[in-house]
């Protein structure tokens, strides 16, 4: 694409608030060619990017072309044009605006739109599509990032985000379609009345409801603590604001307290940094309720609600991130132990991770002798385990979770659920509150019978116009130099997924039996493992330090050791 001549005739075609962007930028070389390099990537994650004009960029373009490319691949078979899409939406700047451009694109091309009324959380549309019969669903968000972000996310008929193989589609039908004047649109309004789009209202929140609320092990855990438990909850100003309250109160929880500076929606997020509960630095009025009303325990949900931050009181009183590997083995071990101490464990458990994430996931499963399914990064695959075990007709699924503070229990959905991970921890919460334990006090209890395992992402940026380019050359130079030893400890064997061998020390090579995707893991000697991957949404390439010792003071050496090794590797 020639970006030059790209800019001008967005300065042409454009609408007359863009073309007022634009010409602001006429001077700035460096942007031009950077907004105008090309169209945004389209993967099994859609599309993410900054709100601004240009084909490098969220905008109402973009949002209205990648839309057209989804019509071309739902029409490309009979029938799926009636079953519809339903589309949903955050609380970031603009994301109504897309989420209407979206139907307005949809319907003329003559597919059936349900749109929910409001925000509401991600797994809402994976649930929704589902319970709807829809052959898809479309999401505007951009999870945990900045304000500066929007994104489009799709999933199919199954509730999970589209395949490899359909993303190509879409892709593909974007480079064809002309930006301006290949995508077909209708009046919003018009489709509105004509019944070509359907509005989507609290009807669906409560069958929603209903299958969060079915997911609990023990219904009357958090009632049994009611009087005494209190709970700081922030939903950073995102789409958590309304259910998760919701959900907390029908399970019995009476102590809520909702942070005022954070309770309603606000694309600015004028609280926080960024509104990633993954970041301790966002608990801060979290962290001043707390104190004030003597809680021990802040919940947070992202701007979508798919993923929850939790911080508990540690021994000296002082706040402490759990963080979403050590809330995943938690949640895991309590959900485990409750079946077995009710006797409600379901027949051939299975629980689901991501590569990246704790093998102290493993350490648990082996304990309760259920199977642990290692995946790709993505819940996408969590989602297309849970899907192969319904059709074989075999396995009872427990937990999918993965680190990045993402968890699902049921099958309700095929995405992470912030919702019903938050029903879940308070009522984990209040099982060990009954013990006179709090999280930190379980969690050292899992360190004391499993080993200490400790874990560390590094997120390495790589902005830029040659981003993309400088990140193929470190995976390249590891792929050709591979090391023999990482911070001290033997490479045992290397997981190259992009090849999809696994190659041992003594050079035998066995498949990985999973798909092809750019991820190298180098396994050490003791269970220790380092591995590199480039993210899939944004210009970093991530390094995940999974390190185990048998006390806290050695896991946390090996890990220091790891760092330090995989940092002269950038």
């Amino acid at each position: 694409m020639d970006y030059m001549k790209e800019f001008e005739r967005w300065c042409k075609l454009a609408d007359s608030e863009t073309v007022a962007e634009l010409t602001a930028k006429a001077d700035d070389a460096e942007w031009i060619r950077y907004y105008f390099q090309g169209p945004l990537a389209f993967g099994t994650a859609g599309l993410r990017g900054t709100m601004n004009a240009g084909t490098f960029a969220m905008n109402r373009y973009t949002v209205a072309q990648a839309t057209q490319g989804l019509a071309d691949l739902i029409n490309r078979e009979a029938g799926n044009a009636a079953r519809g899409v339903l589309i949903g939406y955050d609380s970031r700047n603009n994301s109504p605006e897309f989420a209407r451009i979206t139907a307005s694109v949809l319907a003329a091309n003559g597919i059936k739109v349900y749109l929910y009324d409001e925000l509401r959380p991600t797994p809402m549309v994976s649930f929704g599509l589902r319970h709807l019969g829809c052959i898809a669903g479309v999401n505007i968000t951009a999870s945990h990032n900045p304000k500066e972000y929007n994104g489009y996310k799709v999933y199919w008929e199954d509730g999970a985000q589209i395949s490899l193989e359909q993303a190509i589609v879409v892709s593909d039908s974007i480079n064809a379609t002309d930006i301006f004047e290949g995508v077909k649109s209708c009046d919003y309004e018009a489709a509105l009345d004509e019944g070509k789009i359907v509005i989507v209202g609290p009807k669906l929140d409560e069958v929603y409801l209903e299958n969060v609320m079915a997911q609990q092990v023990d219904p009357k855990a958090i009632a049994r603590t009611a009087d005494d438990l209190k709970v700081v909850y922030t939903p950073f100003h995102g789409a958590g604001y309304r259910l998760v309250p919701e959900v907390l109160k029908r399970a019995g929880l009476k102590y809520l307290y909702p942070v005022p500076e954070q309770a309603t929606p606000d694309g600015n997020f004028p609280t926080v940094k960024s509104p990633n509960p993954e970041n301790p630095e966002g608990f801060a009025l979290g962290i001043e309720l707390a104190e004030k009303i003597k809680s021990d325990l802040i919940v947070g949900t992202d701007p979508d609600a798919d993923r929850v931050g939790v911080m508990a009181r540690g021994k000296d009183g002082k706040f402490v991130t759990i963080t979403g590997n050590q809330m995943g083995a938690l949640l895991l071990d309590y959900i485990l132990t409750a079946h077995t101490e009710n006797g409600t464990m379901p027949p051939e458990p299975f629980a689901v991770k991501t590569i990246v994430t704790t093998e102290l996931a493993a350490a648990i499963c082996r304990k309760f002798d259920v199977k642990l399914h290692n995946v790709l990064t993505g819940f996408k695959f969590i989602g297309e385990v849970i899907y192969q075990s319904e059709v074989s007709g075999h396995g009872s699924y427990i937990l999918g979770f993965e680190e990045s503070y993402g968890y699902l229990k049921g099958t309700y959905a095929r995405d992470k659920d912030a919702v019903v991970a938050t029903l879940l921890i308070i009522e984990m919460a209040s099982y060990y509150r009954k013990k006179n334990m709090t999280l930190i006090d379980a969690l050292e209890s899992v360190f004391e019978r499993y080993g200490f395992y400790v874990e560390k992402t590094v997120n390495v940026t790589m902005a830029g116009l040659d981003g993309t380019e400088r990140m193929a050359k470190l995976m390249a130079k590891l792929r050709e130099n591979t090391p023999k030893t990482v911070g001290g400890l033997p490479v045992v064997a290397v997981r190259d997924y992009k090849e999809g061998t696994i190659t041992a020390a003594n050079g035998s090579v066995t498949p990985t039996g999973l798909p092809k995707s750019n991820v190298l893991c180098f396994d050490l000697e003791g269970g220790n493992t380092v591995v590199v991957r480039p993210s899939g949404t944004e210009p970093k390439i991530k390094f995940y330090l999974l390190c185990r010792g048998e006390n806290e003071a050695e896991a946390k050496a090996i890990l220091a050791a790891c760092e330090k090794e995989s940092a002269s590797w950038q």
